[in-house]
């Protein structure tokens, strides 16, 4: 499901780091090797079928690399 985030990113969190993040070997052979977070927030966003929304958004970053496989994880009304 491709997602295209519009503006700010709000409400940031880390859930996960370094050895926290489950699937860091498969981040580190795809992206490149990095210390990678799991990171959360809220955001408006664009949906596959054009309507746009306020949604839960996850993804991982590493500095030097950036965001990568950013998911909604539920949409806010």
């Amino acid at each position: 499901m491709e997602v295209e985030v519009l503006g700010e990113i709000a409400a940031v969190e880390t859930i996960a780091a370094g050895r926290g993040v489950q699937i860091r070997r498969h981040l580190d052979r795809v992206h490149g090797k990095g210390n990678w977070r799991k990171m959360k927030g809220v955001a408006t966003v664009r949906l596959p079928d054009g309507s746009i929304c306020r949604a839960e958004i996850h993804w991982f970053e590493a500095h030097g690399i950036g965001r990568k496989d950013i998911k909604i994880k539920r949409v806010i009304s």
